[in-house]
């Protein structure tokens, strides 16, 4: 099943994505007698796997806006250098554990609309990497790598972007440098984990102005996306709808008037458009 919230007639809705288009929960709802939440975050707390969609007239794509799947995670990690095309990019060296970090729900952008930027006195050194991401279908904790699968809801596209200079300038900013408004995306589909049998076999692409910048087999991980799973359990509770993104090959500088995308044949694409960002104080007295 591949799960989208879209946005129609100015208001946003769950759907299941069809051949022919999406097909709205709640025309479901109406149709099956079902009580399925208007919301995917909603419905992976419930941990629904499968929703019926015979009967229902889907809307074509091009009548609705794909949104985020939800605007706020429960957790959001991270997880840098997992591949050594990306450390040998940003000339670094591969943690021997999972270098995760936490990104906050601020840093957020719809899928297919807008990376703005830091005024370059901020940041002027950028890059996008497209990644593959597992979502937390149940609340777990200590998970054995065998069992890993069991607790996983499903698999979406991300774009994750880095301030490289402000890195540069210490390790320890890492999480400063990340999350920066508008360095964080994913979805606008999230497939559940029925429709992946091999993870390993998975591409992650990352497209930079229509050409491809990196691309690499999930096999070739350092650290896969089973191992993640039950390396972070081991440290805090995970819960339904957690994401944990699992690195890229390597990033692709950008600039203003760019377009970037993630691509991963059987689980999504999602893509940016990049813009120049200006200094525009707010939310304070003069």
């Amino acid at each position: 099943m591949r799960l989208m919230t879209f946005r129609y007639a100015g208001q946003d809705h769950a759907g299941v994505l069809t051949p022919d288009g999406i097909a709205p929960v709640l025309e479901i709802n109406t149709k099956h007698d079902l009580r399925i939440p208007n919301s995917v975050l909603g419905i992976i707390q419930e941990d629904i796997r499968s929703i019926p969609t015979s009967g229902v007239r889907p809307l074509a794509l091009s009548e609705t806006e794909p949104r985020l799947p939800y605007p706020v995670p429960p957790k959001i990690w991270c997880i840098g250098l997992n591949y050594k095309s990306h450390a040998e990019d940003i000339n670094a060296v591969q943690p021997e554990e999972p270098g995760s970090f936490m990104k906050p729900a601020s840093c957020m952008f719809q899928p297919g609309g807008n990376i703005v930027l830091p005024p370059p006195e901020v940041s002027n050194d950028v890059d996008a990497e497209g990644e593959l991401a597992v979502v937390i279908g149940r609340s777990c904790r200590f998970v054995p790598v065998e069992k890993a699968r069991s607790v996983i809801y499903g698999f979406t596209t991300t774009l994750d972007l880095t301030a490289l200079d402000v890195l540069r300038k210490n390790p320890r900013y890492l999480t400063r440098s990340k999350s920066i408004d508008t360095f964080f995306s994913f979805g606008p589909v999230i497939v559940t984990a029925d429709e992946v049998p091999d993870i390993d076999a998975l591409e992650v692409i990352t497209e930079h102005n229509g050409g491809v910048c990196s691309r690499d087999f999930v096999r070739n991980m350092r650290h896969r996306p089973l191992n993640l799973v039950s390396f972070h359990s081991d440290f805090f509770t995970l819960h339904p709808g957690d994401i944990i993104s699992t690195g890229c090959p390597k990033g692709a500088r950008i600039k203003p008037g760019d377009t970037v995308r993630a691509r991963i044949e059987g689980v999504g694409e999602l893509s940016a458009n990049v813009t120049a960002g200006e200094r525009k104080p707010f939310g304070f007295e003069e």
